[in-house]
């Protein structure tokens, strides 16, 4: 019996597959209370357990989290530097997970992270590195903040500002 995905994931799935097939973008008629809100959502694809696409917004940027999960789970899918844009040949092995992100909040010490519970953002000046909660081989708050400043460029040393947030992930 095949696994029952999430309303928010089915949203990505079908927003995904509609791009890739059609070129056109999926508009949802149906919205649980939580679409209609406003959050900040990642939308992270893998193929055969392994990462192939993953972009989000920090902060909502769309009229609602359903907009939010579209338009991620495009650009996922789409324009992930890290990627060649999927093709419809990979739809079908494609397995997808949705990071609704509560707002952002400075922390002031490090002993407020943890790995498996909060996402970090870090930032000096323009350049921001965001990570997500929980992930597989990061295990310590360091290890979370230096992936950050890597993927921000900012080098050790450099003054940086420390943001923690929770995320509801559908998969």
């Amino acid at each position: 019996m095949a696994k029952k995905n999430s309303p928010m994931t089915e949203l990505a799935r079908k927003a995904v597959e509609k791009y890739v097939r059609d070129g056109k973008v999926f508009r949802p008629r149906k919205l649980t209370a939580e679409m209609k809100s406003k959050a900040g959502v990642f939308v992270s694809i893998k193929k055969h357990g392994e990462l192939r696409g993953c972009i989000g917004t920090f902060a909502p940027t769309r009229t609602n989290v359903a907009g939010e999960i579209v338009a991620n789970a495009i650009s996922s899918a789409t324009q992930d530097p890290r990627f060649m844009p999927v093709e419809v040949s990979e739809l079908d092995d494609l397995e997808y997970s949705v990071d609704i992100l509560t707002e952002p909040e400075p922390v002031r010490k490090v002993d407020q992270l943890d790995p498996k519970k909060y996402g970090v953002i870090v930032e000096c000046g323009f350049r921001r590195g965001l990570l997500l909660p929980d992930l597989e081989g990061v295990n310590t708050v360091e290890e979370q903040i230096g992936i950050c400043q890597a993927k921000a460029g900012i080098s050790v040393g450099e003054p940086i500002r420390v943001y923690r947030f929770q995320v509801k992930r559908y998969n």
